[in-house]
């Protein structure tokens, strides 16, 4: 089998590009002993809605799930009353962390010519805000958002959004994602997928040796052989 060269690197963004439990870290001390069983909540009931929607077919966006599992977290660990740190969390959501190796290998990516693009659940807005924070902003050809299509990923229309917006067939995009329903709709799709487990969890949904896993985003460029170009490795 032939496999076609990636010519564009399109990336998930909350938990690939973003650590998502760093809105609650920034905010430990407030929240207490159970902060991190609040992210986690937050994170998993984040997703649930948004395939809720997506199966009901009752669309809202990304930030209206991301509020709404937040509610229901806090409210879970006793804490629904606490507007402050609602607000607190929400706008540290807005403004997540890079995880450090981020910029450096989008930087050798576009230096090997690549195309770099974001496909994310997240609203436009929210897109936009989180690059800017991060010092992003210049290192993406595109920023998609799944609101184009009014479905959330993994429903092959989200993946479509990005053959359609770089103008490259699926087989000519290089997809990673941290997390492995993502990866696994976007291989089903047709996406050469490299899957960012960054926590060394099981494989799923059939995935098995059959994917690509990497510890971190810094090893992409070598498994992509950008190394053989003399283009300067970032630190693992």
């Amino acid at each position: 089998m032939v496999i076609e060269p990636i010519r564009a690197c399109v990336f998930d963004a909350y938990g690939t590009l973003f650590d998502v439990h760093s809105a609650v870290a920034r905010h430990e001390t407030a929240i207490g002993a159970e902060a991190a069983a609040l992210s986690r909540l937050w994170r998993v009931k984040q997703l649930e809605y948004s395939w809720v929607r997506s199966l009901m077919r009752r669309h809202a966006d990304f930030w209206t799930c991301t509020e709404e599992a937040l509610d229901f977290a806090l409210a879970s660990h006793g804490m629904a009353a606490r507007a402050d740190v609602r607000g607190a969390l929400l706008e540290a959501y807005r403004t997540l962390d890079a995880y450090p190796e981020a910029a450096a290998v989008l930087r050798q990516l576009r230096a090997a010519g690549l195309a770099t693009a974001i496909l994310s659940n997240g609203s436009p807005a929210m897109l936009d805000r989180a690059v800017r924070s991060a010092g992003l902003a210049e290192l993406f050809d595109a920023l998609i958002s799944i609101e184009d299509a009014g479905i959330y990923k993994p429903d092959p229309a989200a993946y479509r959004l990005a053959v359609d917006r770089l103008g490259q067939p699926a087989p000519a995009i290089g997809f990673q994602s941290s997390n492995a329903w993502d990866v696994a709709g976007a291989a089903a799709f047709g996406f050469q997928v490299h899957w960012i487990n960054r926590t060394g969890q099981p494989a799923e949904y059939g995935l098995g040796d059959q994917v690509p896993q990497l510890r971190s985003l810094a090893e992409l460029p070598r498994r992509l052989g950008l190394d053989r170009l003399g283009l300067e490795t970032p630190p693992m």
